[in-house]
């Protein structure tokens, strides 16, 4: 353990009383957040094994931050744990793929009604300049990261305390078929998702909530129904 560091512990009995064992340390975290983002970013697909000691010596660390981190990330849905077995990346079946953009199709518009109206100028010149940025990139990686700072950014003057949180993990938890998506619509020579965010910012620059909501709607259903015409993208 570092000198200083603060550990907490995760609830066990012992003595009659709940305490902590498992420690609560910048470490978990750390590891936790290089993962999130090494899932996010494609470098684990759906269901590839996450061995636990390739991350504690990946990380210099040992194997209780290691379970800590993929427990964090288990609660996200972003791992799947499987007791005495192993961890394996989360992978999500066709069904629950489209579930999880039905729900999105009904709060994401909402959290974007929530945050226009605290949105700034220079905010909504900031979309545009995504927007413009989006519709320039050749790359997917690119393409993602932007489209993922656009709508993140969109809704982050949102004031909630579930709302903002809940889209956030849903789009995590989406990610990988998002990419999929992405592919699909430039093999395609599709233009509509470019059109969709510029439609967004216009309603924006109005504070025509409305319309906002409608386009956003609009805009996640597409990916929904498109994602249903390439169930090979499921099949891992």
């Amino acid at each position: 353990m570092a000198s200083g560091e603060v550990v907490g512990l995760s609830a066990v009995e012992q003595n009659g009383q709940v305490v902590d064992s498992i420690p609560r340390n910048g470490a978990g975290t750390r590891i936790a957040a290089e993962l999130r983002q090494a899932i996010l970013d494609g470098h684990y697909a759906p269901g590839a094994r996450v061995r636990q000691e390739d991350l504690a010596g990946q990380h210099g660390a040992s194997r209780l931050p290691v379970r800590e981190a993929l427990r964090m990330l288990e609660s996200e849905g972003l791992v799947t744990l499987v007791a005495n077995t192993g961890a394996w990346v989360s992978q999500l079946s066709l069904s629950e793929c489209q579930e999880m953009y039905q729900i999105r199709e009904r709060i994401e518009p909402l959290l974007l009604r929530y945050s226009i109206p605290n949105l700034g100028p220079e905010e909504v010149d900031r979309l545009v300049l995504l927007a413009e940025a989006m519709e320039r990139s050749t790359d997917v990686e690119q393409f993602l990261r932007l489209d993922r700072e656009f709508h993140l950014s969109s809704y982050a003057a949102a004031d909630t305390t579930v709302l903002g949180d809940m889209v956030e993990q849903l789009w995590n938890r989406t990610q990988h078929y998002r990419r999929a998506f992405t592919r699909v619509f430039r093999s395609e020579g599709d233009r509509s998702v470019h059109h969709d965010h510029h439609l967004m910012v216009h309603a924006m620059r109005r504070d025509d909530l409305d319309e906002a909501e409608r386009v956003l709607h609009g805009h996640i259903r597409r990916t929904r129904l498109e994602l249903a015409r390439h169930p090979e993208v499921f099949e891992h």
